[in-house]
């Protein structure tokens, strides 16, 4: 059984929270996977316009976690989550020190204090949230789905051009 068939072992017969969260921890899992076996540098190489590669999406990933399940859902100060509200497109910074393991790390890191903040509270509970006024932990785990989903996309793509995997994980192109 892969990673990602056990993350979703858990939510066929699951309430509604179990299976949003699932569902969030298989796309985690997935980027995680896509940028799994690169080298540093192909995972910091630009393919594409944008700033996007691996490992910034493993940055950005981290900060979105940190934004949502830390600033908005606890209210913890932006500056103390390493965000800087004032350039959202800093999430996409890499630092000089940043490898694949030490992101994927920090990303792991991440989900775990969001799986454990978002323990705290109630798929009703709603906090407020500049843009929108207030959001329930639903809406956060639905938005998060759709953010990392949408990201893992990208991470497929980006993985086929640096070595031609394909599939779900990296290791998969291995085994076909």
């Amino acid at each position: 059984m892969d990673a990602l068939q056990r993350v979703m072992a858990a939510a066929p017969e699951g309430g509604e929270r179990e299976v949003l969260e699932s569902f969030l921890d298989a796309f985690r899992v997935s980027v995680e996977e896509k940028a799994a076996g690169l080298s540093d540098g192909d995972a910091r190489r630009r393919l594409v316009p944008s700033r996007t590669t691996l490992a910034g999406l493993l940055r950005h990933l981290a900060l979105v976690e940190r934004n949502w399940f830390g600033h908005v859902l606890q209210g913890i100060p932006s500056g103390e989550l390493g965000l800087d509200p004032t350039d959202p497109d800093s999430t996409w910074e890499l630092r000089p020190g940043d490898t694949v393991a030490s992101l994927t790390e920090d990303y792991r890191r991440a989900c775990a204090e969001s799986r454990a903040a978002a323990a705290r509270f109630a798929l009703e509970d709603a906090v407020p949230q500049p843009e929108l006024g207030r959001v329930t932990l639903r809406w956060i785990y639905v938005h998060m789905i759709e953010e990392t989903a949408r990201h893992a996309g990208h991470a497929d793509i980006l993985r086929e051009q640096t070595d031609g995997s394909t599939g779900r994980f990296a290791a998969e192109h291995e085994r076909h």
